[in-house]
């Protein structure tokens, strides 16, 4: 069966870049934002490097952290936000906590209409997850300036563990959580994305020319 790409739709204004979605295709509307009780992990395919199933803990949850990928071209590190995704910020500390992203790369960078480095595959090819998928949440309002860490998805409800980095200030329909703010890194971000990418997904769209390994990512307690 194959598998659906997590990917990113620029705003219904502009062209598609989903790798997907067809030209011209409307931007789902955002599902209302999780709560703390209904923060389900669903079992879901593809399972790629499966860790298991979180079980959310609210108490844990709501502890702020701060996450440092450590890649081959230097360190980007970012505040989670806890208050605002509990959901999503307690999935990626379950992961980087059982080294789900050690060894994986950034497989996508945008440098046309989206300025968007992604990340969180294991399998590097756009369409692998971790076993399971859970809520949509903090996406009223929701913008993407340049230093957002947001979950890339394949439609409303579909987060895994795919994200991206905002290296310059983006429109986006408001339909992909934002879970972080780059604290440190940005230059790091900008390096990559002034290398450019070879366009294998269209123009301004493809692998990153400088290889975007991630080597470990460390959870710091506030």
């Amino acid at each position: 069966m194959r598998r659906k790409h997590w990917s990113l739709l620029v705003a219904a204004t502009s062209l598609p870049l989903s790798l997907t979605t067809s030209a011209g295709a409307a931007v789902a509307a955002p599902a209302a934002p999780a709560t703390p009780s209904t923060c389900v992990y669903t079992p879901a395919v593809p399972a790629d490097n499966f860790k298991g199933i979180p079980v959310f803990d609210a108490k844990k949850a709501a502890k702020p952290y701060s996450a440092t990928l450590q890649t081959s071209q230097g360190s980007v590190r970012f505040e989670a936000l806890t208050a605002q995704a509990p959901c999503t910020t307690f999935s990626f500390r379950f992961l980087a906590e059982h080294s789900f992203f050690n060894r994986s790369h950034c497989h996508r960078l945008t440098t046309q209409r989206l300025w968007v480095l992604q990340c969180g595959d294991p399998t590097g090819t756009g369409s692998g997850g971790p076993g399971y998928s859970f809520p949509d949440e903090n996406l009223t309002g929701a913008t993407y300036p340049a230093g957002t860490v947001a979950m890339a998805n394949s439609g409303p409800n579909t987060n895994g563990s795919q994200f991206f980095f905002v290296w310059k200030d983006t429109k986006l329909s408001p339909a992909y959580t934002p879970f972080g703010k780059v604290t440190a890194g940005m230059d790091v971000l900008q390096k990559i994305a002034a290398g450019g990418e070879d366009g294998q997904n269209g123009p301004g769209d493809g692998f990153p020319n400088l290889p975007v390994n991630i080597k470990q990512v460390r959870i710091s307690a506030h």
